[in-house]
């Protein structure tokens, strides 16, 4: 999938928005998602890939901070999908 200049892609499997950090270190996978979040409506569902073993704490400290719900993580052969559910205004 390609992806835009900001490492977005296009939509796949109920996720309204896709961000590809793979080969990004802490604390970029954490902004990328961040702006991300600030575009898309309340409720919407951002997955983000990334392969920083860091990268998920920095996740979790974003969605702590924002209100934002973690709905999962899932690592596969060392890159981790996250998905989390932007939280409402």
């Amino acid at each position: 999938m390609e992806s835009e200049p900001d490492g977005t892609t296009g939509v796949e499997q109920g996720v309204d928005r896709h961000v590809d950090a793979v080969g990004l270190i802490c604390p970029e996978p954490a902004l990328r998602a961040r702006k991300a979040l600030a575009q898309m409506r309340p409720g919407a569902l951002l997955e983000i890939v990334t392969d920083d073993p860091l990268a998920e704490v920095d996740l979790r400290i974003l969605c702590d901070r924002g209100g934002h719900e973690w709905v999962e993580s899932v690592e596969t052969d060392g890159v981790r999908r996250t998905r989390i559910r932007r939280a409402g205004d």
